[in-house]
């Protein structure tokens, strides 16, 4: 099995080699669709995380995923955790522990794995330049994401969070993104960066301040999992005037360990992202409640659904649950030729 990112090496390196890929297939022609206000070839693409800069950018948009997502960046630079950073594991359709594993399934569209990166970035000087790069990379039908988050220090106001996310999204503008989405949910990290979307008061003070900034690009929110309806419908009511769509769903969080018990990123990340085929089902699940209350509501919110995505039935789940769009996380690292599969399959 081809592995685009090596989980043996730091994300330094695999960061400055780029994706290791074999050269790029013939692409199915597929009927443009309309996403957020524009023409793109499929609603097809990769979400935040697998694409730190314009080498894997560009490598991507060559296989046939059209929405790229460049990785979440920051206003300061910011180190990875140490490694190990991406680990598979096996696990269960629970919520106890998932424990790393070598063996990697025999069938691609089974795997899952878990990942801990603590959101790393380059400085601002270096990721403005490069998502112009990344921008030109790009063919006619496919769209850039930049993805945003803020770097709160202790003592932060909640104006002070969002503007520092405002000022990303700012410089994320000007550097070309076709949209931007700000990251309000990461399994792991302790700051206030990482569970954004659970406190409605504050979502809807930074989503308005990064529109304020921004003018009328496209904004989506990354968001986890709702434990709450109600918290639920009342996020989605709060952002729908100032954000143009959700991303759901960032990983689920779950204890990480070895099959001795050791925790796979320490202690004090016991808890981590999974992600792959076991969070692919909860989910459907979530993106099929989001639609709901969307529709319920009447809002003006779109929907890019991530999680587990690794087959044209995976897509297809998605789809009929009511996404806009599919974002595949983990499995363009080992199935690089997903989206000349799922455009085969949209024929």
């Amino acid at each position: 099995m081809q592995l685009a990112y090596d989980i043996a090496v730091t994300y330094s390196e695999n960061f400055e080699r780029g994706p290791q890929l074999d050269a790029a297939p013939a692409i199915p022609q597929t009927s443009p669709r309309p996403f957020l206000g524009r023409s793109v070839n499929s609603p097809l693409g990769v979400a935040a995380g697998l694409l730190p800069n314009a080498k894997w950018i560009e490598a991507y948009a060559a296989r046939g995923w059209d929405l790229l997502t460049y990785k979440t960046v920051r206003s300061v630079a910011r180190e990875c955790y140490p490694v190990p950073n991406w680990v598979f594991v096996e696990a269960d359709a629970g919520d106890g522990p998932v424990y790393a594993t070598e063996l990697l399934r025999a069938d691609p569209a089974a795997i899952s794995s878990a990942v801990c990166f603590g959101m790393p970035s380059r400085e601002p000087a270096f990721w403005r330049e490069d998502i112009a790069r990344a921008k030109a990379a790009l063919a006619p039908g496919q769209l850039l994401i930049v993805s945003v988050v803020a770097s709160p220090e202790a003592g932060w106001s909640a104006a002070q969070v969002a503007d520092d996310y405002a000022q990303c999204a700012a410089w994320a503008v000007e550097a070309g993104a076709d949209v931007v989405e700000a990251n309000y949910s990461c399994p792991n990290v302790c700051s206030a960066e990482g569970q954004v979307y659970t406190d409605v008061a504050l979502s809807e003070t930074v989503t308005e301040t990064i529109r304020s900034g921004m003018g009328e690009l496209p904004l989506l929110l990354k968001i986890g999992v709702f434990l709450d309806t109600t918290l639920q419908r009342d996020f989605l009511r709060t952002v729908s005037g100032s954000a143009h769509g959700i991303t759901l769903v960032n990983g689920i969080p779950r204890e990480v360990r070895y099959p001795d018990g050791r925790p796979v990123f320490g202690e004090q990340y016991l808890r981590a992202g999974v992600l792959g085929r076991i969070i692919h089902e909860p989910c459907v699940r979530a993106v099929r409640e989001a639609r709901a209350v969307i529709d319920a509501e009447g809002l003006p919110l779109v929907l890019a659904a991530v999680g587990g995505v690794s087959s044209v039935q995976d897509y297809a789940d998605f789809m009929a649950a009511g996404a806009d769009a599919v974002l595949c996380g983990s499995s363009p690292m080992y199935l690089p030729g997903l989206a000349v599969e799922i455009k085969a399959g949209l024929g």
